[in-house]
């Protein structure tokens, strides 16, 4: 379920692998160096159905905002957002569907996919594209272009999507999860999707993947519902609860046939 991190490694340097760039190579974007597209490959052929849950993770991602859109939410704060996708599917894409008034910050930690977010975005009023750290959530609190778009005494989605479980437990994810939370408004929502092998075995944190990113110095945790959940703490979680990726609120479009489309553990939480 490897979407993005908010810590690349190397910080996106040249002959370090960055997740982010490895997503993009992942989703069939043209914005990875070899050593991205290295790692990359190596980790598909560790991990067989691996594009297939990247893709339910996407889906996931699609159904949640536009869900959040319809409890009435207009602004979204998206963090490791990695690299836009050059067309429709972005998080702002989705939401104006249902809210055309949406406000969107994309927040992400490589220089690079900081600079071809604001490419995509261009002059949008409404839709901005920062550098930040999910590690140093005051920073990106405070940050001015984040600060300017979006109105942090009303309603907000703060959208995790395949950020927490490349966060080790020593750096403290709950910890920064919650001084996220504590700046939000009641009514906000909380969005998260984490890697997880199911007891049954499917999943995208088997030793053979996590070695693959230990590889580079890159953490990739295996978190359960229970431990997921705990995200979620001053949050209620949203009807159907943490499921499986293709398992949360699927549509019509929503691909079920593969094992990999139900791994992960995802959900969606209300601020009380």
């Amino acid at each position: 379920m490897e979407r993005r991190s908010d810590q690349p490694p190397g910080d996106g340097a040249a002959g370090a692998p960055s997740v982010a760039r490895m997503y993009d190579f992942y989703v069939g974007g043209d914005h990875s160096h070899d050593p991205d597209r290295e790692a990359a490959s190596e980790a598909l052929r560790a991990l067989p159905g691996l594009d297939i849950a990247i893709r339910a993770n996407r889906a996931f991602l699609r159904r949640a905002v536009r869900h959040a859109a319809e409890r009435g939410i207009t602004q979204f704060l998206d963090i490791g957002s990695g690299y836009l996708v050059d067309g429709p599917g972005n998080i702002h894409d989705v939401a104006r569907r249902v809210s055309p008034d949406a406000r969107v910050a994309y927040v992400e930690l490589d220089p690079e996919g900081v600079a071809h977010n604001r490419a995509i975005l261009g002059d949008d009023p409404a839709a901005v594209a920062v550098r930040g750290d999910f590690l140093k959530p005051h920073d990106v609190l405070a940050d001015p272009d984040v600060r300017a778009l979006l109105d942090f005494d009303q309603p907000l989605a703060l959208t995790l999507a395949a950020v927490l479980h490349f966060i080790d437990d020593k750096d403290d994810p709950r910890g920064k999860v919650a001084e996220l939370r504590d700046a939000m408004a009641p009514g906000s929502v909380l969005i998260v999707s984490h890697a997880y092998v199911r007891p049954d075995g499917t999943g995208t944190t088997s030793d053979a993947i996590r070695g693959v990113y230990q590889g580079f110095g890159s953490s990739l945790q295996n978190r359960g519902p229970a431990e997921t959940g705990r995200f979620f703490d001053g949050f209620t979680l949203v009807e159907p609860g943490l499921t499986g990726m293709a398992d949360w609120r699927p549509d019509e479009d929503t691909e079920t046939d593969h094992p990999m489309t139900h791994s992960g553990v995802v959900g969606m939480g209300v601020k009380d």
